[in-house]
């Protein structure tokens, strides 16, 4: 590895190398987060050349963001255990060989078994826990403007291949284009095995902001115990009101997010005659919005009150969505959609990271924020499902769209209802 090689290069020049790290991971979550996204371009294609319905395909896009999202606490503990690289090169080796073999696909459970479940547990190992993971391992300053960097990284990387996979897949077909998917990918495994570590004690280097080294914890004796670690994290953070009105605000948050609109967006806009192409380029706006809005809200919850910050976040995002079906689909109002619904795509994950680490505790916020993860994707496959089957049955996404504005004015709602600042640390808060 050229980790320590670069480590002492940028101390040299007084550069902690949280900064690689925060880099390379960067780089990692928006080539799995490119993957995850190129699922939004197949479903035209598929039907066509299957004659698999939109409701069959969304139920194994909604078994991949499930699974997405449920390994996310596990993720977290095999980390602690194994090792940061160890456990992303294997869930890159898992994600390229899903989409390789999906090549080969002739039946829906081909399409079930590679994109619901090896796709899902392959991208669910690299999720925005992964982000979190690094962010509050390698920094005490300026940990809410790195999840945002990370957070934009998944978002955005979910996005912006879609409008060059959508022309690729019209012009030379989806299996040539999910080439590019590859490639990107492949890129990415070889800067993990070259430059990422697993914490800053490894080069005997503190936290960006610290002053002492922090030496890993003792790790679980038995697999037994790793597989627990995260149960126990829950059962402790489940005794909480705050667990449970992150969790269900994060649910929302999936639901108006990547189960709804980055999961049949060009769907949505084929029914209103916009071709894929151009359905793409809107995702890419929002995406290179979002790239702004989460960077900004990871710089805001460093300085403000990070629940207000989400009722704003909440709220306005559900505005956005409940606009859309009255819109009219032109290019001026869906041009000001993406924009502001751009700017608040996940603009939420920040102040919740921050949230979570302030009442649960740096040691255990990655276990607790996997479990809040967990409920954003579950909320995201609820979306991906329903929406699919109220096309299929109703033959208009409007229902659909209109209920996730609602359940985000609920969560704007919801997210004052927890208290003000509390002791961090489960203990505290159960006592």
């Amino acid at each position: 590895m050229l980790g320590p090689a670069l480590a002492r290069y940028l101390e040299r020049r007084n550069i902690h190398y949280g900064w690689a790290m925060a880099a390379v991971t960067f780089l990692v979550m928006l080539s799995t987060a490119g993957a995850m996204g190129s699922a939004g371009v197949l479903i035209k294609p598929l039907e066509t050349e299957f004659g698999w319905s939109n409701a069959q395909i969304s139920v194994a896009l909604a078994i991949r963001l499930c699974l997405f999202g449920l390994l996310g606490p596990f993720a977290a503990s095999l980390m602690n255990h194994f090792g940061v690289r160890q456990v992303v090169s294997t869930a890159l080796i898992l994600i390229l060989s899903g989409i390789a073999a999906s090549f080969y696909m002739t039946e829906l459970w081909h399409l079930v078994a590679l994109w619901g479940v090896v796709l899902g547990v392959g991208t669910g190992m690299t999720a925005l826990v992964l982000g979190a993971t690094i962010a509050t391992r390698w920094f005490d300053m300026r940990r809410g403007l790195v999840i945002g960097l990370m957070t934009a990284s998944n978002a955005t990387g979910q996005l912006v291949f879609q409008p060059l996979l959508a022309s690729l897949t019209e012009t030379i077909g989806w299996r040539s284009a999910l080439t590019l998917v590859i490639v990107v990918l492949t890129a990415a495994f070889a800067l993990v095995l070259l430059f990422m570590q697993d914490r800053p004690s490894d080069l005997g280097l503190a936290p960006y902001g610290g002053k002492q080294v922090v030496p890993a914890p003792a790790k679980a004796q038995s697999f037994g115990a790793l597989l627990m670690a995260p149960i126990r994290a829950l059962g402790d953070a489940a005794k909480t009101n705050t667990f449970w009105v992150l969790f269900a605000t994060f649910f929302v948050c999936g639901f108006s997010t990547n189960g709804l609109i980055q999961t049949h967006w060009v769907s949505i806009c084929g029914d209103v005659g916009i071709a894929a192409v151009g359905a793409a380029s809107f995702l890419a706006l929002i995406g290179l919005f979002d790239l702004i809005g989460t960077v900004g809200s990871g710089w805001l919850s460093d300085r403000y009150d990070n629940r207000w910050l989400l009722f704003w976040f909440y709220g306005l995002r559900g505005l956005s969505l409940m606009f859309l079906p009255f819109s009219g689909f032109n290019i001026y109002t869906l041009s000001l959609f993406a924009v502001f619904y751009g700017l608040d795509w996940v603009a939420t994950v920040p102040p919740t990271v921050k949230l979570a680490a302030e009442r649960f505790g740096p040691e255990r916020a990655a276990l607790v924020f996997g479990w809040i993860f967990a409920g954003h994707q579950l909320g995201a496959a609820s979306a991906a499902f329903l929406a699919g089957a109220s096309r299929t049955s109703l033959e208009t996404y409007t229902p659909a769209l209109l209920a996730a504005g609602a359940l985000c004015v609920v969560a704007a709602l919801l997210v004052l209802t927890i208290g003000r600042r509390q002791p961090a640390g489960l203990a505290a808060q159960a006592a």
